[in-house]
Formats: C-alpha cells, structure tokens, sequence
C-alpha cells in the first residue's frame, strides 16, 4: 500500500509543483482574448465553466483508455508504476498542456493544423490524413465493442445497438457542443472517477483489515512479468500500450474542443493539466487493482490468458469489491465511457476536416456535409474485426504524441525559450515507436527484427531526429539574425 499511496502522492504534487511550472513557462496570460471570445459561434466556439471544461476533458480522453489500458499493462509488473507517475507529470500532462494552450494561441486550430504552423506542411499534409484516419477508427472502435457488450446484456441484436450507437453519435457531432456534451458529459466524467475513488477505497480499507495485500515495488520487480515476453518485451511494449495516463497523442485531437470553450488561458492548467493528471490516478488505480484483485502480476496473467479480457476483469473487480453498486459502475465504465470517447473522435475528425478546408460551422448543412462521408466510412470500417481495428491505434495514439511534442519544442524554441522540456521527452518517444515498428510482430504492424537490432536503431533514429531538430533551430535562427541585421 505503501507504494500505491506514493505514486498518487506524486501525482498529486506533480499538478501544484511541475504543472505550476509548466503554465509559467509557457506564459499563460489571461489579458490574451480566447477564441470562446473573438470566435463566438454558440456551437463549437462557446464559453464554458471551468469545471465543467475540466470533467468533458477528463471524460474525452480517458473513457476506457486509463482502465483497459492499465489492466494489459499491469501485465508487466509493478515497474509500470514508474511509466505512468512519471510519464504522466513530466510527458504526458505537459503534451496536454501545450496541446491546448496551443490551440487557444492559434483560433482553436485543431492539431494538424499547428502541425504546420511549426514543423511545415509536409507534416501537416501527413498529420490531416493520419489524424482524420485515427479518429475515425477510435470512433469505430468505441462503437463496435459497446454494440456487443449491450447484445449481451439485452434481447437485441448487434446491429440494433451498432445502429443506435451511429445514430447518437451523429446527433452528438452536429449539435452545439453545449447541448449533449456539456450536460451529458460531466455527469460520467464524475461517474468514472467515483468509481475509481471508490476502487481505491476499498483496496485501501481491504488492506487494513488484513483481506488484501498490497504488492510493494522493489528492484527484483524491475523486470517483465508478461507471460508471453518474447512478443510483449517490456520496452517498447509497455509504453505503447499504457498510453492513456502516462502520454497519449490522441488527447492532442480533443484539447482543442476545449480550447474553443475556454474564458481565461489561466484555465489550461486545472483542464488540461489537471484532466490529465486526474486520469494518471485513474490508471494508477486500476493497475493496482489489477494485481492485487488475483493475487499478484503472476496471478493476473494466467486470468488474461485463460481467455479473459480487461472488461470481465472490471466487472470482477466492481462486482465482488463494491457489490451491486460495482455492477451499475462497471457498466458505465465498459459501455457509457467508451460511447462518449467515440462521439468525440467524430467530432473531434469534423472540426479537423472543416479547418482543413476552411468551412465554417455555424450552419446545421457545413456540418452535415462533413459528417454524412465520415460516418459512412466509419460503418464502413466497422465491419472489420474489432481487434484488427484496436491493434493498430496504439502504435497510431503515440506516434501523434511523439510529432505533439516536437511540434511544442519547436513552438518553445521560436519563442527563444528552452525546449529540452519538450525536445527530449519527444526523443525518447521517437525511439519507443520507431523501435516498436522495427521489432513488434508483424500481425502488430512490425517489421519483427531482433529485440537488440531494433533497440539499437530506434535509439539511433531518436538521435537523428534531434540532431536534425537541432539544425532546423539554428538555421532558422540564423535566419531571423540575417534579417535583423539587413
């Protein structure tokens, strides 16, 4: 328990010290008139309270990503722990910030879109595609598996559910961002983190009566529990699959939602920051919950593979430990929340589509006309394999986080302020997912080299990647001496 209530701690702390710094050195400044302000349209660019901003975010990056996520990566043992308190404060509540605050300084521009403003178009070219693409398989993603679980639950059939799900995410994406979203969505934001408050309060009580013991991090832990850890090798795998809570680049296409909401830029701290943090608690609480509720990692492990999956193990968890309130939790947490992740992708991918082609959404057919195509490619797409479709937006998620950070360093680095804050954790993020391309299987979307090869030269690339960020400074900076001294 000990560990457990450190790493919350340091979450915790992490929010008031490191995310205090990070608004500061940014340069938050409310005397700057938002786009809620200057863009007023009452239905993608309107002033909301802060609180409310705050439980949206939360919900519309976290759904089932700090839940599922946490349970496959607790599969790799405790040292998980050190990736999402860690990666959380220094990488991934930092690429949330500068996502937003980004968004707020450029009009609400959606993240392809300051893409280019920073690192050129040839990456915005790429970063449209890629992202519309990626939005549009979260949305199917988070169709597909709540169509099934809600089959199961009810006398109707898949394609009942699967229709009805299409239909409410249509009428999510074309209202005003106020009417459903903003009275819908803090009600099961708030709902996800009570139930996670709540599974962290029974560990806790559940510890000292002596019925649960806690695992302790140590060194010998410091090692890969996976049970199948020649596929699931601890680096890169684990950082790709926890994602969400630690650092995910699908939160860089939902802050700007936010950002278009947002009165003050003083808020970017408790929404983005803070939403991001909430959700590393979140995942923190899960994975513990993971191990412990079997036993040990060991334990977990023989669960998953006797043909269990993360949902069974939420409804284990909920059910046996907060009983028939656990049961009402547990089907928010595995059909509400992915529901509401979905519906953002969508509308997340119209706003992208429209700034793109610079079609203002005031009117009910601009929006029509971008949404029509994009939820007929989607009931299109989800007609594949749900794991065919799940397996390749976790490598995607944090290849959009790795080109978020570069995009913030090179933001800092024009602004002639220090981009090591930014520069290196896009580094480290660059040799995770050029070393999962070389070495994962190759139904993973890998090339499956040798574990050391692909190791060697993921580092080797993250290298260049910043040798030649560093060149593109200096050439620039160089540049602007040319024209001061002319």
């Amino acid at each position: 328990m000990i560990t457990f209530l450190i790493a919350i701690l340091a979450l915790i702390s992490g929010y008031f010290i490191y995310g205090k710094f990070i608004e500061r050195f940014f340069g938050a400044d409310d005397k700057i008139k938002t786009p809620a302000i200057r863009l007023k349209d009452d239905v993608d660019f309107i002033v909301m309270p802060t609180w409310k901003m705050f439980t949206i975010q939360f919900l519309n990056i976290a759904g089932l990503g700090p839940i599922f996520g946490a349970i496959l990566g607790a599969l790799y043992g405790p040292v998980a722990y050190i990736w999402i308190v860690l990666g959380c404060i220094f990488m991934g509540a930092t690429h949330d910030y500068f996502s937003g605050m980004l968004s707020i300084r450029n009009d609400g521009s959606s993240f392809p879109e300051i893409v280019g403003k920073y690192l050129g178009t040839g990456f915005q070219n790429f970063l449209r595609i890629f992202t519309i693409l990626l939005l549009i398989l979260v949305g199917v993603a988070f169709v597909t598996g709540p169509a099934g679980l809600l089959k199961d639950l009810t006398d109707g059939g898949f394609y009942f559910w699967l229709y009805g799900i299409f239909a409410y995410y249509l009428i999510a994406t074309l209202l005003p961002i106020n009417k459903i979203i903003g009275k819908i969505y803090p009600l099961f934001g708030a709902a996800l983190l009570i139930m996670a408050i709540m599974i962290a309060g029974a560990m806790i009580l559940k510890s000292f009566d002596g019925s649960l013991h806690m695992t302790e991090i140590s060194f010998s832990q410091f090692k890969n529990f996976h049970s199948n850890p020649e596929e699931n090798i601890l680096y890169p795998m684990m950082f790709i699959v926890i994602s969400c809570g630690a650092i995910s680049g699908f939160h860089s296409t939902q802050s700007p939602m936010m950002a278009r909401c947002m009165k003050k830029e003083s808020y970017g701290r408790p929404v983005f920051y803070g939403a991001m943090i909430a959700e590393g608690i979140v995942t923190l609480i899960w994975a513990t919950a993971a191990i412990n509720f079997f036993g040990d990692t060991h334990a977990l492990n023989s669960a998953i593979t006797s043909g269990h999956n993360p949902a069974w193990v939420v409804n284990e968890i909920c059910n046996s430990w907060l009983g028939k309130v656990g049961a009402i939790f547990a089907i928010i947490g595995v059909i509400a929340c992915p529901i509401t992740t979905g519906d953002t992708a969508f509308r997340s991918a119209r706003l992208t589509i429209a700034d793109m082609l610079r079609l203002k959404q005031g009117s009910i057919k601009s929006r029509l006309l971008i949404s029509l195509p994009l939820f007929a490619i989607g009931f299109l797409l989800s007609q594949l394999e749900f794991s065919t479709i799940w397996k390749y937006l976790g490598l995607a998620n944090q290849i959009l986080s790795m080109i978020m950070l570069w995009t913030g360093a090179m933001y800092l680095a024009k602004n002639e302020k220090t981009h090591y804050i930014l520069s290196l954790p896009a580094s480290f993020m660059t040799a995770i997912c050029f070393t999962y391309l070389l070495v994962a299987p190759i139904k993973n979307g890998g090339l499956n080299i040798s574990t050391s090869l692909g190791i060697s030269l993921g580092i080797v690339i993250a290298i260049i990647a910043f040798s030649l960020f560093k060149f593109k400074i200096r050439k620039k900076l160089k540049t602007q001496e040319i024209k001061i001294n002319s």
